[in-house]
């Protein structure tokens, strides 16, 4: 036996009287049934053959009629028109009750021959109409023409609906998903209703987009990197570049879901179904000839309208903004963050530096509106100019020194003295002490000054380069003899190391232990560093160069006639 459902869940369509007379498969099971003589659970065409204030007497071929109540026969509070030999549809209950009666039903009668309904459009995948009515656990019930099924929450549209209401009571089309007739359930779904009808709907879409179409869509998803637009069967990307000429900061500044908003396509492939599309594309392009409207050079005044780490926009016109870089936000401030300069909202004046239209770039500078302290500086301190300055900040290469607010400069840590240990001299100075220094150099475009504080008095290194050059003769005196050099004094404090091979141009007296600390020797200079105090000298280099001498002296006042070489040699070193 059918579930059995209360009868005001239950309508009567009287439209389905002639549906069950032309209906081939119904048809055939009624005559199959009375041909085979109507049993229990079997669905037949009775006669009325009387009609009273309450009930319709129905024969049905059996020994004895039936009663039907005329309120199974309502739809929708309407009572049709019944009378004598109509013929109707009833479902045999009981062949007999205890009072001799065929107990019949037209109500069930319906509901029978909806369920063979229900079944061949399960089977042929058609579609069933239906009206939701209520809300159960995990989704809806529908009022399927007197069979109530489960539509599931995931099954009601394609995307979840956070309001049903108006979906509510109106007849609309369904899917049988699941049919258990034994049980009485049946699932329906709606989604895929609508995911039919949208997959037809986007291949129509797809075989007529082109770039260039302007289309009208939904806003569906909004992300940081832009807006997804719904369509009608298929999604396009608007990226937050082709929100707006202006720049935004994020889509949600612009776009709220479920705004209707016109689109163009900018970009179709067709092998992966990317649509991208654009709203700006739909204005006037606020850059053409902007370089016309905004020449370099040109001073203007605008808003500030966002600061960032790199620097600060400022809106020259609707949908067009410049960038400030924080290099040339102010003249001698690069190092603080521009919102402790400027405000946004602030109203400033600014010059167009440069413009690159083709990526929509337009450079500006606020500090180029003021007079440049830095070309005001090279002019009042010339190179060589000494002054007072105050040590700013103290870092690992050196000071620098400020002269007011607006200038500093750098002294190298290779310019605080003359000496090798400027590392220890530079621990010396404590930030706002009072210093002179010298000016070396200036770059204004660079905005750079090179101070300097050893160049305050005379180098000493100097003196000593003039004093002692290389080739020079020095008598020395030793001070220490190692196995590969010895070390001599040239003057005091100034030492020289000369090495074994240079001792003497004779190998046999290439020899350290033939020297005492305190001995005398007169060597030639081949290297000198005033800043080391340290040279290398030679005394095999002094003895060729007095050999030469000596050989070109005799040369010169004797006139040669036999001998050898180191006969005329031997000779001119005995003389």
């Amino acid at each position: 036996m059918n579930k059995l459902l209360s009868k005001e869940k239950y309508r009567f369509n009287a439209d389905l009287i002639n549906d069950f007379k032309t209906d081939e498969s119904f048809a055939s099971l009624l005559e199959g049934s009375i041909q085979n003589r109507a049993k229990e659970g079997d669905v037949v065409f009775g006669k009325i053959i009387r009609i009273d204030n309450e009930f319709a007497t129905i024969d049905v071929g059996m020994k004895n009629e039936g009663l039907v109540s005329l309120k199974e026969f309502i739809f929708d509070g309407v009572m049709p028109e019944l009378k004598v030999d109509d013929e109707v549809e009833v479902y045999i209950e009981k062949m007999e009750n205890r009072s001799g009666r065929t107990v019949i039903s037209h109500e069930k009668a319906v509901r029978e021959k909806y369920w063979v309904i229900l079944e061949e459009s399960l089977e042929k995948t058609e579609h069933v109409n239906g009206t939701i009515f209520g809300k159960v656990k995990g989704g809806y019930t529908v009022d399927l023409n007197g069979i109530v099924a489960f539509l599931p929450g995931s099954q009601v549209d394609i995307r979840p609906l956070k309001d049903i209401t108006p979906l509510m009571g109106i007849v609309q089309p369904f899917q049988i998903l699941k049919i258990d007739r034994e049980q009485g359930n049946v699932v329906v779904s709606r989604r895929a209703i609508l995911e039919g009808s949208r997959e037809e709907a986007r291949h129509e879409l797809l075989a007529t987009i082109k770039e260039d179409q302007v289309l009208e869509g939904v806003v569906k998803n909004i992300t940081d990197y832009g807006a997804f637009i719904d369509l009608g069967s298929v999604d396009g990307l608007l990226h937050v570049t082709d929100i707006s000429w202006g720049r935004i900061n994020h889509p949600s500044e612009v776009l709220t879901l479920g705004q209707v908003v016109k689109v163009q396509v900018i970009k179709f492939n067709e092998e992966t179904k990317r649509i991208s599309l654009g709203m700006k594309q739909l204005e006037k392009n606020p850059w053409n000839d902007i370089e016309g409207k905004y020449p370099k050079g040109t001073k203007l005044k605008g808003n500030i309208t966002n600061i960032t780490d790199y620097g600060v926009f400022i809106e020259l016109e609707p949908g067009i903004e410049g960038l400030v870089h924080v290099s040339e936000v102010s003249w001698n401030k690069n190092n603080i963050h521009p919102k402790k300069i400027v405000t946004v909202g602030q109203e400033v004046e600014f010059i167009v530096l440069d413009i690159d239209s083709n990526k929509h770039r337009i450079s500006l500078g606020i500090k180029q509106c003021s007079a440049n302290p830095w070309e005001a500086f090279a002019v009042d301190h010339p190179v060589d100019t000494i002054l007072e300055g105050e040590v700013k900040n103290i870092v690992d290469f050196g000071l620098f020194v400020g002269f007011n607010k607006d200038i500093d400069g750098l002294v190298h840590l290779s310019d605080i003295s003359w000496d090798d240990n400027n590392i220890e001299k530079l621990k010396q100075f404590q930030k706002d002490q009072k210093v002179q220094v010298k000016v070396l150099a200036i770059d204004v475009d660079k905005e750079r000054i090179s101070l300097g504080i050893k160049q305050l008095i005379e180098d000493p290194h100097a003196k000593l380069n003039s004093e002692f050059k290389k080739g020079m003769l020095v008598k020395t005196k030793v001070i220490e003899v190692e196995d590969d050099a010895i070390t001599v004094e040239i003057a005091e404090g100034i030492l020289g190391t000369i090495k074994k091979l240079d001792l003497s141009s004779d190998k046999s007296a290439q020899k350290t232990e033939l020297f005492s600390v305190g001995d005398a020797v007169d060597a030639k200079i081949i290297t000198f560093d005033a800043a080391a105090k340290k040279a290398t000298l030679s005394v095999k280099a002094l003895e060729i160069e007095d050999q030469k001498k000596a050989m070109a002296e005799y040369s010169s006042k004797t006139e040669v006639s036999s001998g050898t070489f180191g006969d005329l040699l031997g000779a001119a070193l005995k003389k």
